[in-house]
């Protein structure tokens, strides 16, 4: 075999030779060489012998490629695998030979080439030879390719380059790990990712791989590599990244480019720039906003630039050619020049390249890891920022920016584009633009703008970023220059608000928040918008929070700020630092000069406390003080000289040292000579202000020295403020040290004065400010020292220098020195006033003025100046008298006021209007008083000049307008002084001008302090305005008074206002409107703040008393709002005092009170803030309290405290707030659980980060608005175990029984819960344990809301949970706790109820057994939520249920043990309508037993309709045992048998059939038990029976006339039941039916009598009409005519068959009717029917219709002429009846016979037919001469021509003869007794009829008539004792009467004819037989009687018979 190869090596070698030198045979010596190499590779000989032919050289010299890629593209597949089979031989088998001899590059490209070879099998065998060779030969994977290759012929596709890439670095990276970096690279290379040229692909992978790269492909790919390392390794990425940013040299040259480096184009030099950029201005676009901040400036080039420009070029002057020979020297400059700027611009293009390239990549990187890039915002905003102002990249800068903003927290980054614009605006400086993009609050007022802002859009952005809480700190530190820019604008936007709104969300002390310019930027909007000073002071304290020691220094800057109070803000937040508030702060310079210089400005009560903590002495380095003397706002310069004089004080050594430094300063600010000859202005007056104030700390030595610089240089000082300041400062020193140092100070001045003048201007001025010194010393010289006089004199010469200071100083030193000059005051006074008056020069005039105000208030008043200027007012002398009043008024002081004002007050009440025009001047003058005095003085004078505005003369009204803007002139406040013109308009003319000077007011945003001069104007517009009807107008007003204490210079210039104020803010403070009243109570606290409470001293009294007033809401919650501002005013001191009787009065017995006092915690955290929170554990239990309360208002009231509560303290106190909010949700109270359940649901809200407010309706319960970051919120604040023990409460209290609280909880849950099953599973341990021990509570509500809430639970989790639930509660039942087993029972059903019926049917073994022992559990709540459970078990089991449980209770019922509980048992389980059938048959079984009864009677209440088809079976057994024997099972039967009748629904009325059966059945026993079931029935159902009526009502009336009379009683007790339930209206439908039924009972009575007048039983009962006659009176009353006949007809019907007895008490409630009736029009059918009724009441109701006599009289009468014969007849026979009741008949029979003359002929008959009856009936009462009138009328009747009058007239004759004289009948009726008795006593016909005439006569009226009947009788008795015996039974009854008769002589009558007629003398028999008919006393009295007593009467007998 070696022989043969070495036999074909040979030949080989040449075809290698041959094909590698000549290019056609270049395949065969391809070929070749592979097969050489594989035959090296085996055999070294062979290897030797290629070595020694030297085939590596000749081939890699030939083809260094070994094939050229050009050759390849060429090749057929097999040839190119052969070639691949070259490489993998050549670099696996002999890598080393082959890396010495030929180019690995070349090698790897065409290894690359052939990997991503067109063909399959090409790259296949590619791959698997690419992963041999970098195997065999790893240091392949490192070499790069760095020179292009511009050949390529193909471009693979991208899926063929990843494959390719893949197995390379694979391969690679497991044998050389230092690779990945360039893998990474290549990966990322554009045409891998798809988005590269087509002609660099080769060089993008193994050419140069780095950011930096020429090639823009490469520069991609880099950029690509960074953004995937960022999203795997972003922390070391950008580590790396920023380290090489930070490093970069492009941004150090590019700042130290000038503009014309970069402006000035190609082939231009700077000098020729302007007419360049001329010519190009005029072609260039307007550009957008931020293409507008780029400003071109031209200016000088810079040579630094130049340099640092030209830095890196080598010797570039060397290298430029000589000049050519044509071109002149100044040519050849100009060319190095612009070879100079070219090479300029070449760099400025490079620098330019290589940050837009790092820009790209920094942008890219964010975006490729947002959520990183959002933690580095801060850091690479450093970066970016700066070059947002480059004129060459500014563009690029603003790409990055914007893609920066795109990794701010969603939703912001949806506004990327607009903040990164105006971040660009801002970094710009483009202040014009910038504030133009700003709304002002006008601007935001109009209704219609176009379009928002940028700013505006951002603004709204923030706000939506933040509704669900503050944004991370990142993102805001990245906006936050944005909101800075809004707030630093120099008046309010309207941005304003919500800027502020979102800056307050970000306070949070542990974040690294800008809070130094966030504080910066808040102390600028408390100064230009002072309203926001309630709201600022909080969020500065808050921001303090997180300041550390280093940062005091500039927090403090605040206190150089022009407001007070700003300032005052500025030291409170500053005490809220901690290392501040902890008194660990280092010692600091700086800090120190801050807090001192505060410690000297008015509020230096907070300056000193922030002192105190600093702890350190302030020092001996006074730069800071020197360094603020020259500060813009004066009140920091006053407040440094303050400063510095306490610390020249405390530190005297250093005085000399400070007054040089001083002197130096002033020299240093005094630049006369220059163009700006005050700039240093400022700092002199500092300067000024220092000498003076340090005037009390100078020392003897140091006099000179300060009174050499004054006269040196400050009193010549070319400012006139610096100079007056000057010497106010020399005169204090002067005052303080004079008097010691006369004779030092003395002389310098002296020699001054008597130096000639080198400089005349400037002598002038130093001479005059000398002079005022030597005044100022002169004070202190003796009283009678010459000198006095000469420096007077020398001072009134000064007073003519026209400088109103020099004056001013005059007049100062003037004053001291008139004790001197006494004797020649009169003399001055008058000079002075006369220079006054007459001086032509306005200085002179002034300075006498000045003079005479320094003469002396004495003086003034003892040489009457004042009435002299006040008569100088006059025309001629009006200014110099003016004038002077200006200055003596400027000099009054507070006591000289006094006397001086009531002068000028007293002038205006005079009719001269001379004397109140000039009163009104003078009064006008007072307005330049002094401050002090000022605010003393104008509440009087601006009334009364107001007053005087309306005065009739126009001078004094013109006099009274100057006066009021001369008080407007010295207004200080700059809002106010431009309102003054305003303001006197409308105080001039109030009719026009008020209202328009009202809203200019109301419209005045007050950023400058107010002083007396501003109140005096002010009050009264704003009194006008807070009386207002506008609710706007009333707001505004009461917030100017709230800002007026913090905006007065001097708050006590208040007071007098007061009164007038208050008043109308306490009624702004109970106006409806919510926002007015918040503003009034604003504006209360600060009142109260400002001034204090000693000035208010009935406020806080009357607020309380209001709070408690029955007044109603609005004012109750106007005084709690106004409350909380003034305690929180007062401070926590007085809060806390008053806390404990606001907390009592919550419990208040009356609710308003208790309304009001809740309501205060509705604004205390508004007002007192976090403070409030240290009250909290005191205050909660009256808000719960205040949830139960049973007053809706007070409720209210509490729950809306609790939502503040929550709203503000969250956060800060959740671990107070938490613990009761859980404890109300287990309140028994529903209203307290529904209101914790709300609180809980702001907790959490505010916890989570949400709102809460979501629209939740519809959806599954498992649907919630949450989402998982809030629910990591939620366990972050509270923990995992307490958010389960929380989550676990509201997921049971959302199946609460009240709704409201089930409503609340579901909204909460599905607010805060997003994934509810996943949630359950979480919280499963805690809530089962939650559900058991709430089942086992006391109360039944939170066992059935734990069982509800368990069955819940199943339907969520199902099966999963069975398993373990079940178990738990079987086991449950056994516990001894029966409120633990109700809880159980209650569960079970909720878990049946819940889980599915496949779910149970595993689990029935263990549920029967356990429902069954609860069933008969010894409790019954045990046993009736067993009933429960077994209804919810019967729907899953059915009869499986029924059969397992029912008999065992069945035979527990014969068990006396078990009986009771098995009963209760079967009580409960019959709400399953299938248990009836198999439970009735035994209990209804005959006879039916106590407890059968019971038992019926206790499931009837559980059964109800249910039982409706089982009445047939009930209702015998239980009608039976009401009947029975057994007097045990009656009422049990009765008491059950009514609970069933009761259970009876609509379908069960036709069920009352058995009861009907029962009425006729023929047991009465039966009847009476069916009877009383209906009458309880229809009393006690609430069913409409009206159906079922008619049978019953008929039934029971035919039962009225049964047998048994208990069955009657019943019958009709049950009747009146059955009517009563009847509507009225339905009433008269049942007429004919009782007509009916009455007549089917008469019958039925009639057949038992036989005979006879028939009387209903039932109608026989006390009452007996009672149920039936309103059927029959409504019929009457409102039915039609049919109907009331019927009802006419049935009354007769009815009084037929009913007793008299019983009628008695009827006869009125039916007769009324009637009568009221019958006189109505209706049908004689209905008239006829009622008379037919009257007619029978007549006759049954006799003498009880007594009181209807008369009417029933007219009533017959008047149908006498009814046109109907019947009515007629009726009503004459009615007539006839009635008068037989009537004692008065004659009035009757009168009216008749009237009637009868001028009657018709068928009234006539209707009424002789009448006449007749009634003297028929009542005829013995017609007296004689009535019938006398009778017999006279129808005598001549007899003869009519008519028969029937003939015939009525003779019959009415007829009857009237038998009524003669009475007396006569009587004597012959009682002679013919006597005779009868006497001769024919055995016809008893005839004696009968005598007899029974003569007692007839006892009824007669007439007594005497009486008295003879009694005497016949007795003689009658005389004569024949027997015969009048044998009829005593006529006689006995009429005797007894009489012997009652009202006549005494009747009874006496009476007596003797007893005492015959009884023989009661004749023996006892006689007696007792009377007895019968008199009573035995009467017998026994009568008896006692002599028997001829009456002997002397016989003959008045006789006489009384003959």
């Amino acid at each position: 075999m070696n022989f043969q190869i070495s036999s074909l090596l040979g030949p080989l070698v040449q075809l290698v030779k041959t094909g590698f030198t000549e290019a056609v045979q270049r395949l065969d010596g391809i070929y070749a060489f592979n097969i050489i190499g594989k035959i090296a590779a085996a055999d070294i000989k062979a290897e030797e012998t290629v070595a020694k032919e030297k085939i590596w050289s000749l081939v890699s010299q030939n083809e260094p490629s070994l094939v050229a890629t050009s050759m390849v593209s060429k090749l057929s597949i097999e040839d190119c695998i052969s070639c691949v089979d070259l490489l993998e031989v050549l670099l696996v088998e002999h890598s080393c030979r082959v890396l010495e001899t030929f180019s690995a590059k070349l090698l790897l490209q065409l290894l690359l080439f052939l990997m991503c070879h067109s063909s399959w099998d090409v790259r296949k065998t590619t791959y698997d030879a690419t992963r041999k060779i970098i195997a065999a030969a790893p240091q392949l994977s490192e070499l790069r390719n760095n020179s292009p290759d511009t050949q390529l012929p193909i471009l693979p596709s991208v899926e063929v380059l990843v494959k390719a890439l893949a197995v390379i670095s694979f391969t690679a990276l497991a044998t050389t790990p230092s690779v990945s970096t360039r893998i990474i690279f290549c990966s990322h290379h554009p045409c891998i990712v798809g988005t590269a040229k087509k002609d660099a692909v080769w060089q993008g992978l193994v050419g140069p791989m780095e950011l930096m790269s020429a090639n823009p492909l490469e520069q991609q790919a880099a950029i690509y590599s960074l953004c995937t390392l960022m999203s795997i390794a972003p922390e070391d990425t950008y580590s790396e990244f920023e380290k090489h940013l930070i490093n970069l040299p492009d941004r150090h040259w590019h700042d130290m480019f000038s503009e014309n480096d970069i402006q000035t184009p190609e082939g231009i030099l700077s000098n020729e720039q302007g007419v360049y950029v001329a010519e190009s201005i005029t072609s260039k676009n307007a550009r957008q906003v931020e293409d507008h901040i780029n400003s071109n400036h031209s200016g000088k080039r810079e040579v630094s630039s130049r340099a640092a420009a030209s830095g890196g070029k080598k010797d570039g002057g060397k290298s430029t050619k000589k000049a050519d020979k044509g071109k002149t020297a100044k040519e050849e400059a100009r060319e190095q020049l612009l070879r100079e700027e070219a090479s300029i611009c070449e760099n400025v293009r490079k620098i330019q390249k290589n940050l837009s390239l790092m820009l790209n990549a920094l942008g890219d990187m964010a975006v490729a890891n947002p959520v990183f890039a959002h933690s580095q915002l801060p850091s690479l905003v450093k970066f970016v920022d700066p070059l947002l102002r480059s004129p060459i990249v500014s563009d690029v800068a603003y790409d990055t920016s914007v893609k920066l903003s795109r990794c701010l927290v969603y939703p912001l980054c949806d506004w990327a584009l607009d903040i990164a614009t105006a971040l660009r605006v801002i970094v710009t400086d483009e202040v014009v633009i910038q504030w133009e993009l700003i709304p002002t609050v006008d601007e935001e007022a109009e209704e219609e703008r176009p379009s928002l802002g940028l700013f505006e859009r951002i603004v709204n952005g923030l706000s939506v970023s933040c509704k669900s809480g503050p944004l991370p700190v990142d993102s805001f530190t990245f906006v936050f220059p944005i909101m800075e820019q809004i707030l630093l604008s120099s008046k309010r936007t309207g941005l304003h608000d919500d800027v502020l709104r979102i800056l307050y969300l970000h306070m949070d002390p542990l974040l690294p928040l800008p809070r130094l310019r966030m504080l910066s930027a808040l102390y600028h909007v408390l100064g230009v918008v002072p309203a926001y000073q309630a709201s600022i002071g909080p969020a500065l304290n808050e921001l303090c929070l997180g300041l550390q020691p280093d940062e005091v220094a500039s927090a403090l800057y605040g206190v150089y700020a022009k407001d007070v109070h700003v300032r005052m803000a500025c030291l409170k937040a500053v005490k809220c630092i901690p290392s501040v508030s902890g008194r660990a702060l280092p010692q600091n310079v700086e800090v120190a000069t801050n807090i001192w210089i505060a410690l000297h400005d008015p509020g230096k009560s907070i300056a000193e406390d922030v002192w105190d903590r600093y702890g350190y002495d302030f020092g001996t380095d006074y730069s800071g003080i020197f360094k603020a003397l020259s500060h813009v706002n004066y009140n920091v310069r006053l407040a440094a000289v303050e400063a510095l004089a306490a610390a020249l004080d405390e530190n005297p050594d250093f005085i000399q040292e400070s007054l040089s430094t001083l002197f130096s300063l002033y020299i240093r600010d005094s630049d006369f000579g220059g163009e700006n000859l005050d700039a240093g202005w400022l700092g002199r007056q500092g300067i000024a202000l220092a000498l003076h104030s340090a005037a009390d700390v100078l020392r003897t030595k140091d006099l000179p020295v300060v009174i050499t610089f004054l006269i040196s240089w400050a009193l010549a000082d070319p400012n006139a403020d610096v100079r007056g300041r000057m010497i106010n400062a020399g005169i204090m020193i002067i005052d303080r040290h004079g008097r010691e140092n006369v004779s030092l100070l003395f002389p310098i001045f002296e020699n001054y004065l008597n130096k000639k003048a080198s400089d005349e201007e400037k002598y002038d001025l130093v001479r005059e400010g000398v002079v005022i010194f030597t005044g100022a010393l002169a004070k202190h010289l003796g009283k009678d020292d010459p000198k006095v006089h000469a420096v007077v004199e020398k001072l009134l010469d000064v007073l003519n220098t026209p400088s109103e200071a020099v004056q001013q100083a005059v007049s100062t030193c003037l004053s001291p020195l008139m004790q001197s000059k006494q004797d020649d005051a009169a003399a001055l006074v008058s000079i002075l006033l006369d220079q006054l008056m007459k001086s032509e020069k306005y200085g002179e005039r002034c300075g006498a003025a000045f003079g005479l105000t320094g003469i002396g208030l004495s003086s003034l008043k003892k040489y009457g100046v004042v009435p002299v200027l006040r008569e100088g007012f006059a025309d001629r002398f009006c200014e110099a008298a003016e004038r002077a009043a200006r200055a003596m008024m400027s000099q009054l002081s507070a006591q000289g006021v006094k006397p001086v004002l009531p002068s000028p007050l007293k002038g205006l009440e005079g009719k001269a209007w001379r004397k109140k025009q000039s009163s009104v001047q003078l009064l006008g003058a007072m307005a330049y008083c002094a401050p002090q005095q000022l605010s003393q003085c104008l509440p009087k004078i601006v009334p009364k000049l107001t007053e005087v505005l309306t005065d009739t003369h126009p001078k004094v009204q013109l006099a009274a307008q100057t006066a009021l803007q001369q008080v407007g002139s010295v207004i200080k406040n700059p809002e106010i002084s431009s309102l003054v013109p305003t303001l006197l308009m409308g105080l001039t003319d109030p009719s026009d001008y008020t209202k328009y000077s009202l809203d200019i007011l109301l419209q005045t945003t007050f950023i400058n302090s107010i002083d007396a001069p501003s109140l005096a104007l002010l009050v009264p517009i704003v009194h006008r305005g807070s009386r207002e009807r506008s609710a706007d107008t009333k707001k505004k007003a009461a917030q100017i008074v709230g800002n007026m204490c913090s905006l007065v210079t001097e708050p006590k210039d208040m007071i007098p206002y007061i009164g007038l104020l208050l008043p109308e803010v306490k009624k702004v403070l109970v106006d409806p409107i919510p926002e007015v009243r918040s503003v009034a109570a604003r504006a209360i606290g600060s009142l109260i703040r400002g001034m204090g409470e000693e000035n208010f001293p009935d406020l806080v009294p009357w607020l309380f008393d209001t709070l408690k007033s029955d007044n109603g809401n609005v004012e109750c919650s106007g005084a709690a709002q106004g409350l909380s501002e003034v305690l929180a005013a007062l401070g926590t001191t007085y809060f806390e005092n008053v806390l404990p009787d606001i907390i009592r009065n919550c419990s208040h017995q009356k609710a308003s009170v208790r309304d009001g006092y809740l309501t205060l915690f509705k604004y205390f955290p508004r007002s007192l803030g976090v403070q409030f929170q240290n009250y909290l554990q005191l205050v909660l239990p009256a808000i719960l309290d205040g949830l139960a309360d049973e007053n809706e208002s007070v409720r209210d009231a509490a729950l809306g405290a609790g939502h503040v509560l929550v709203e503000h303290y969250a956060t800060t106190s959740l671990p107070l707030l938490l613990p009761a909010v859980e404890d109300g949700i287990f309140n028994d109270n529903w209203r307290i659980r529904r209101s914790s359940v709300e609180l809980l649901g702001d907790l959490l809200f505010k916890v989570a980060g949400t709102f809460g407010k979501a629209l939740l309706e519809g959806g599954s319960d498992d649907e919630g608005a949450s989402t998982e970051p809030h629910g990591r919120a939620i366990i972050e604040v509270l923990g995992r175990d307490k958010r389960n023990e929380v989550l676990a409460a509201l997921y049971m209290v959302r199946t609460d029984v009240s709704l409201t609280v089930r409503q609340a909880a579901l909204h909460v849950w599905k607010t805060i819960v997003a994934n509810t099953p996943k949630t359950l599973k979480e919280i499963m341990p805690v809530l089962m344990n939650t559900l058991i021990t709430s089942l086992a509570s006391a109360s039944s509500e939170w066992r059935q809301v734990a069982g509800r809430s368990l069955g819940e639970l199943v339907r969520k989790l199902g099966e999963r949970v069975l398993p373990l639930i079940i178990p738990i509660l079987s086991l449950g039942l056994k516990d001894l706790d029966a409120s633990r087993r109700q809880g159980v029972c209650i569960g079970l059903s909720e878990v049946m109820a819940s889980a599915g019926k496949s779910q149970l049917l595993s689990f029935m073994d263990e549920l029967i057994p356990t429902i069954r022992t609860a069933l008969c559990d010894s409790v019954p709540e045990v046993r009736e939520s067993a009933g429960l459970a077994f209804s919810t078990l019967y729907k899953s089991a059915s009869m499986q249920a029924i059969d397992e449980i029912v008999p065992t209770l069945l035979h527990a019922l014969e068990d006396d043990e078990t009986s009771d509980t098995a009963l209760d048992g079967l009580k409960q389980i019959l709400r399953t309508t299938a248990v009836l059938p198999h439970i009735l048959p035994k209990l209804v079984h005959r006879p039916l037993s106590a407890f059968n009864a019971h038992a019926l009677g206790a499931l009837a209440q559980v059964a109800g309709p249910g039982l409706n088809s089982h009445l047939g079976t009930i209702l015998p057994a239980l009608l039976s045992a009401m009947g029975g024997d057994d007097v045990d099972v009656q009422p049990l039967a009765k008491e059950a048998a009514e609970t069933v009748v009761l259970v009876i629904d609509e379908e069960g009325i036709e069920s009352l059939s058995e009861l009907l059966r029962g009425v006729a059945d023929s047991e009465a026993s039966i009847r009476r038990s069916s009877s009383y079931l209906i009458g309880y029935f229809f009393k006690n159902s609430n069913l409409s029976l009206v159906d079922a009526t008619p049978n019953m009502i008929s039934t029971l009336i035919i039962l009225l006339s049964d047998s048994d009379s208990a069955a009657v009683a019943v019958a009709w007790e049950a009747l009146s039941r059955v009517v009563n339930s009847v509507p009225k209206e339905v009433l008269p439908s049942y007429i004919k039916l009782v007509r009916d039924a009455v007549s089917t009972a008469r019958d039925k009575e009639r057949r038992k009598k036989k005979g006879g007048p028939v009387v209903i039983p039932g109608f026989s009962l006390p009452k007996a009409l009672q149920p039936l006659l309103p059927i029959f009176l409504q019929g009457l009353i409102s039915g039609s005519a049919e109907l009331r006949e019927q009802a006419a007809l049935g009354l007769g019907d009815l009084i037929e068959v009913t007793s008299e007895q019983s009628l008695k008490g009827f006869v009125i409630p039916i007769t009324a009717p009637l009568i009221r009736i019958i006189g109505d029009r209706l049908p004689w059918q209905v008239k006829s029917a009622i008379l037919s009724t009257l007619n029978i009441m007549i006759r049954k109701g006799g003498i009880a219709l007594k009181p209807f006599l008369p009417q029933l009289q007219t009533t017959f009468i008047k149908c006498l002429q009814d046109n109907t014969r019947t009515v007629r007849s009726s009503a004459a026979l009615a007539l006839g009846k009635l008068s037989a009741l009537s004692t008065r008949v004659d009035p009757l029979v009168s009216d008749l016979l009237s009637s009868l003359r001028v009657s018709d002929s068928g009234v006539r008959e209707a009424i002789l037919t009448a006449l007749k009856v009634v003297v028929k009936h009542a005829g013995k009462s017609v007296s004689p001469a009535t019938r006398t009138c009778v017999y006279t009328l129808l005598k001549d009747l007899i003869h009519h021509d008519d028969d029937q009058v003939r015939m009525f007239s003779s019959s009415i004759l007829g009857v009237i003869l038998q009524f003669p004289l009475c007396e006569t009948s009587i004597k012959a009726l009682g002679r013919l007794l006597l005779y009868q008795v006497q001769s024919d006593p055995s016809n008893t016909t005839a004696l009968v009829d005598i007899l029974s005439s003569v007692l007839s006569a006892l009824h007669d009226d007439s007594s005497e008539v009486r008295k003879r009947v009694l005497s016949a009788i007795k003689a009658s008795a005389k004569a024949n004792t027997s015969i009048i015996m044998t009829h005593l039974s006529l006689i006995g009854p009429a005797l007894a009467e009489c012997l009652k008769d009202s006549s005494t002589s009747v009874r006496l009558a009476a007596e003797r004819c007893a005492l015959h007629s009884f023989q009661l003398t004749k023996g006892t028999e006689n007696v007792q037989a009377a007895q019968k008919y008199i009573t035995g006393l009467d017998a026994r009295r009568i008896s006692k009687f002599p028997e001829h007593s009456d002997d002397s009467e016989e003959s008045e007998d006789e006489s009384a018979i003959n």
